[in-house]
């Protein structure tokens, strides 16, 4: 008899700023936030993410105004943080939180993603701490983590999914579930790259069997094998790695996305899928096809 397949109905797909090629506020090699939004709706996608704070409109009235009339809907705001420091950086930390967790808020969405800080540099390579985190700033990461979910979720009614990133302390298969281990559910849930995971060694339907309920937000994501292999031997930093193309087009590269979306579909939960192809910078003719053509492919995936 043939075992059954999860229905994916309950998968929600969308894209990025990042897909793109965005990664800042503003910057001349970035193509206008007009055009994105034109672009990403054409392209088949109704979701998307906020971005970097600042690239879309930050008014709520002309954000939905924007988005509305191009039929698109927000899944989730975009945080980053430094939180092994401790309570010491808890008001810069807020400050920058509260502003995009409100703009989250406002426009109907649900989820803010943290992305941890990077101890080296994404552009330059240098070094700017200990790659490696000692028992306290580990607690300081896990109990700040948690104090970030309980409060934009008593403030703005949000859920945070943290970001296991490359070059961040969230990263590898023992850090993230050492996170995991060490944080409560009720505040904490994860927002699971599958291109970063794999960039760090990592099984992403793995992961999802063994935390489930964890899992609280997709970003869909594909590693070259080849460039993976160079970057890692020859110690690239991620932003030069993405120069070199380390983050390709699905389904040319690992991991295969539909055993992912399965392994999703089994929670039996409603989950985004948001595609972020990381290409900063890029020429601007370029996403669009790609976009296009991963959004057909998805669909061969039955999502």
């Amino acid at each position: 008899m043939t075992p059954s397949v999860p229905a994916l109905n309950r998968i929600r797909v969308g894209s990025a700023p990042d897909s793109w090629g965005v990664w800042f506020p503003d910057d001349p090699r970035q193509v206008p936030w007009q055009r994105f939004l034109d672009e990403v709706a054409q392209a088949g996608y109704e979701w998307i993410e906020l971005g970097p704070y600042g690239y879309l409109p930050s008014d709520p009235a002309r954000l939905t105004d924007e988005t509305t009339r191009r039929g698109l809907k927000v899944s989730a705001g975009t945080v980053f943080t430094g939180l092994h420091h401790g309570p010491a950086v808890w008001e810069e930390t807020w400050a920058h939180v509260s502003d995009i967790a409100a703009l989250t808020r406002a426009m109907g969405a649900e989820h803010l993603v943290v992305i941890p800080s990077f101890w080296r540099d994404d552009k330059s390579g240098r070094v700017l701490e200990d790659r490696t985190l000692t028992p306290q700033q580990w607690r300081d990461l896990t109990g700040q983590s948690e104090r970030l979910g309980r409060e934009v979720l008593e403030r703005y009614g949000l859920k945070i999914v943290v970001h296991p990133h490359a070059d961040t302390h969230i990263d590898t298969e023992e850090n993230v579930s050492r996170f995991l281990d060490a944080t409560d559910p009720d505040l904490v849930s994860l927002c699971l790259d599958t291109g970063h995971y794999a960039y760090c060694g990592g099984d992403s339907v793995k992961l999802i069997e063994r935390y489930g309920e964890r899992i609280g937000y997709l970003h869909l994501k594909q590693v070259d094998p080849a460039i993976l292999a160079e970057v890692v031997a020859s110690e690239v930093p991620f932003g030069p790695a993405v120069g070199r193309g380390v983050m390709c087009e699905p389904p040319a590269g690992v991991p295969a996305l539909e055993p992912v979306l399965h392994a999703a579909a089994t929670l039996g939960v409603d989950l985004f899928a948001i595609v972020e192809q990381d290409m900063y910078p890029c020429p601007p003719d370029k996403p669009f096809p790609i976009a296009e053509r991963t959004r057909g492919f998805l669909r061969s995936c039955g999502v």
